[in-house]
């Protein structure tokens, strides 16, 4: 990585414009989301407990109670 690539600013409007914003990315947050709430309706974790709600095979759309996986944030995202 050269030096003006590591101390280049990081450009969010462009990143949401040309990933976030697709539709593909919106249904797949939104899944997460869903897996989260469910969590939380469920009593497994809470608002501000620094948990994640991990979906085992990967799959973001894949949201039933097998898949599911509750670990700590850290852990969960230094998954690769």
């Amino acid at each position: 990585m050269s030096r003006s690539q590591k101390n280049a600013r990081r450009n969010y409007k462009r990143e949401y414009e040309t990933f976030h914003k697709k539709p593909s990315q919106l249904k797949r947050n939104n899944a997460r989301h869903r897996a989260r709430y469910a969590a939380e309706k469920a009593g497994k974790v809470h608002v501000g407990d620094k948990k994640d709600v991990h979906h085992k095979d990967g799959n973001p759309q894949n949201n039933s109670p097998s898949n599911l996986q509750v670990m700590p944030e850290g852990k969960n995202r230094s998954r690769k």
